[in-house]
C-alpha cells in the first residue's frame, strides 16, 4: 500500500514538475475524466471523452477537444484552438485563441477582452460576445447570438437552415442581437427565420434574408 502511495505521489510530482517547466510536448488524453490545468502552466494538447477540461488562469495549451463535456478557459490564456461536442465553451477575459471555436450542442461564451483569430460556430446552443474580437465569422443553425456592446466581428455572421435531429420536431427562431457600438463587418446571412435586433449605435455590413429591428438603450425589448 505504501509502494502505491508512494508511486502515485511520484506521478503527480512529474506532472507538477512538466507544467512547471513549460513541456508544450506533454499531451493529456483521457477517457472518462476531467483535465485541470493549473494557473500559468504550459501544455501540449487536451483531449478527453466524458469529461471537462478546465484550464486555469494565463496557461498555455496547443489546443483542446472534448467529447460529452465542456471547457471552460480562465483569464489571458493562450490557446490555438477549442472544440466540443455534446458541451459548452466559457472563455475568460483577456483570451487569445489562434484559430477556431466550435461547440456542437453546446454554448459559447466570450468574456471581455477575449480575441479569436478564426471563426466561432456551433450548431445548437448561444453564441455570447461581451466586448470580445472573433476575427473568421460566427456561424449556428438554431443557436442565440448576442454580439455585446463594443464587440467586434469580422468575417460576417452566417445562421444556416437547422438539420439537426436534435430538436425532435420542437424549435424557435433564434434571437440575434448586434448590441451597442458593436462592429460587424462582412455579410450578415440568414438561411431561417430569425429576430433580428441592431442597435441604433451598432455598424454591421450587408443584411440578407432578415429585416433589422432598431433599438435604443443597452438591450432590445424581450
Amino acid at each position: 500500500m505504501k509502494r502505491l502511495a508512494l508511486v502515485a505521489l511520484s506521478a503527480a510530482f512529474a506532472i507538477g514538475t512538466a507544467f512547471a517547466a513549460g513541456n508544450t510536448d506533454l499531451d493529456i488524453d483521457k477517457v472518462n475524466g476531467s483535465i485541470h490545468v493549473p494557473d500559468n502552466a504550459t501544455i501540449g494538447k487536451l483531449s478527453t471523452v466524458n469529461g471537462s477540461i478546465h484550464v486555469g488562469d494565463g496557461a498555455h495549451a496547443a489546443d483542446a477537444s472534448t467529447v460529452n463535456g465542456s471547457i471552460h478557459l480562465g483569464a489571458n490564456v493562450t490557446i490555438d484552438a477549442l472544440d466540443t461536442v455534446n458541451g459548452g465553451i466559457h472563455v475568460g477575459a483577456g483570451t487569445k485563441i489562434a484559430k477556431t471555436i466550435e461547440a456542437v450542442n453546446g454554448s459559447i461564451s466570450l468574456a471581455t477582452g477575449t480575441d479569436v483569430g478564426g471563426k466561432v460556430s456551433n450548431v445548437n446552443g448561444g453564441i455570447a460576445l461581451t466586448a470580445a474580437h472573433v476575427g473568421g465569422g460566427i456561424e449556428t443553425s438554431s443557436g442565440d447570438i448576442d454580439v455585446g456592446a463594443n464587440s467586434r466581428v469580422e468575417g460576417g455572421i452566417l445562421v444556416k437552415q437547422d438539420t439537426s435531429w436534435f430538436h425532435f420536431g420542437v424549435s424557435r427562431d433564434p434571437r440575434v442581437v448586434i448590441g451597442p457600438h458593436a462592429v460587424v463587418h462582412g455579410d450578415m446571412v440568414f438561411k431561417r427565420t430569425v429576430q433580428l435586433y441592431v442597435s441604433d449605435s451598432a455598424t454591421v455590413g450587408r443584411i440578407e434574408g432578415a429585416k433589422p429591428i432598431a433599438f435604443t438603450g443597452d438591450k432590445p425589448p424581450q
